[in-house]
């Protein structure tokens, strides 16, 4: 099934993509189609696969398995210089030695395109970024923004069907990176040419895409427009990657009701699936403080800094920590209420299977007293008073997400990759990969993402079941 998004023709399609190096997967099974005359945005942190998708598109790298189409046509195999695209780097590559308009003739001097016909596109491509005049001028003596303006008129200057952007504005400064998104917003409508961006900063992607694709270690997260990716974003991932989101632990034993801090309130979604734990996104600016009482929740005010436009209000409820956008002052340490209508209440597939935390395994000794078990190659001893378990016998073990710690290589049980973690008002929430399973770990401490820790499972506090009885399986034997 295409991911895909807006009407027009497809211009790239992406089936089944992956890409690996050195046997380490960076893409997994991407399908995407990119539509003609779109601005499409790849959105997401370090490392989760979005340059690897220009530099396939590109011609720069070759598919691992899966195949980019252009205009319907497989071209894994057609070099760059062959395909109708160019690319803009953050390094922009000018050549210092070449003036303006030799930088953005350069490419139509190569193909032998005569002098008149290239003044006459340069002269109409610098009116197109707003460097009308700058023709002589040494391309050392340009501003960073003006720099990246004769960089994408040269890239725009063969009239390429699609434009590879990536990370052009992470070397220029705050006001100059807002300034030049605009710009490259208009110039795209002006050349009506399909631009492809990656970026890793949300206000860029909101700022300027027709489409954000929003990614997480080599997978798809969401696509859809800048409202919808904020206002209806598809898990807690998503919430917490574009803009401020107060993300809970949800639970709903119903249909459009959900019980989030010990409270059940009205909402417009049933369950997602069926599934009755959910998480719960509500932004800062859909929620309205009120007079103690008068909302549905009651709390404490921690904090209220002023934002220029706004005031961000921080509310203790219960241990909970809310996020308030409000355009009136709140008094540190004044009790207030919260008040959020349902509508504004969004929720939630769970970015983890219902069954994480959960091994299987048999038991390879058993006395009275205690039962021996075999995980990750490593021996563990629990208590087997009143569970009466025997040698052979099948038993499941769920780990709550509070009893799995972070430790030191030499005192883990398993080591694994920190993949993400999710703020949820009173902990931090923890998806960690290791070799054989992933590990959902709930904490008070926050650590560094996509980075290696090791992990320990605290198994005296788990919940044991038996699955089978190993005198069962020898009775079906005979």
């Amino acid at each position: 099934m295409q991911n895909s998004l807006g009407s027009g023709d497809v211009l790239v399609r992406l089936e089944k993509l992956c890409k690996s190096f050195d046997d380490e997967p960076i893409l997994k099974d991407i399908n995407l189609e990119i539509k003609d005359k779109q601005f499409v945005t790849l959105l997401g942190p370090s490392g989760c696969g979005k340059t690897t998708i220009l530099r396939l598109i590109g011609g720069f790298e070759k598919p691992t398995s899966g195949h980019v189409l252009f205009n319907n046509k497989v071209v894994d195999d057609i070099p760059p210089h062959e395909r109708a695209v160019n690319t803009v780097f953050q390094k922009y590559a000018l050549f210092p030695h070449l003036n303006v308009f030799d930088n953005v003739a350069f490419g139509l001097s190569l193909k032998k395109v005569p002098k008149k016909e290239i003044a006459e596109k340069v002269r109409k491509m610098l009116a197109l970024v707003d460097l009308k005049g700058y023709e002589k001028r040494p391309v050392s003596k340009l501003s960073g923004g003006q720099q990246q303006r004769v960089a994408i008129a040269r890239a725009l200057i063969n009239m390429p069907r699609l434009l590879l952007l990536d990370e052009p504005l992470g070397a220029l400064d705050l006001k100059l990176r807002k300034d030049m998104q605009l710009e490259l917003k208009n110039i795209q409508k002006q050349s009506n040419i399909t631009f492809l961006y990656v970026t890793h900063d949300q206000e860029e992607a909101l700022t300027m895409s027709d489409i954000i694709v929003v990614m997480k270690s080599g997978t798809i997260q969401q696509i859809g427009t800048p409202q919808d990716i904020y206002n209806e974003p598809a898990n807690a991932f998503v919430a917490d990657f574009i803009g401020e989101a107060n993300i809970l632990d949800g639970k709903m034993f119903k249909d459009y009701e959900v019980n989030v801090c010990d409270h059940t309130f009205p909402c417009v979604d049933p369950r997602p699936n069926g599934r009755k734990h959910v998480d719960v996104v509500i932004r800062p600016e859909d929620i309205s403080l009120v007079q103690p009482d008068s909302g549905f929740l009651d709390g404490v005010v921690e904090s209220c800094l002023f934002k220029g436009v706004h005031y961000d209000t921080t509310v203790n409820v219960n241990g909970y920590i809310w996020v308030i956008s409000s355009t009136s002052p709140a008094t540190v340490g004044e009790r207030v209420g919260i008040s959020v209508t349902p509508d504004n209440i969004h929720i939630m597939r769970k970015l983890y299977p219902s069954n994480i935390n959960t091994v299987e395994t048999e038991v390879t000794d058993a006395y009275d007293s205690s039962f021996e078990i075999e995980i990750n190659s490593k021996t563990y001893v629990l208590d087997n008073t009143g569970r009466g378990f025997d040698k052979g016998d099948r038993i499941r073990i769920a780990v709550n997400p509070f009893d799995i710690s972070v430790v030191g290589d030499f005192e883990c049980d398993f080591m694994g990759y920190l993949d993400s973690i999710i703020w949820k008002a009173n902990h931090y929430e923890y998806i960690v990969e290791t070799d054989e399973r992933r590990f959902l770990i709930k904490r008070d401490i926050d650590e560094q993402v996509a980075t290696d820790i090791g992990i320990r499972l605290n198994l005296e506090k788990a919940e044991i079941s038996l699955i089978s009885r190993a005198s069962e399986e020898t009775e079906d034997e005979k």
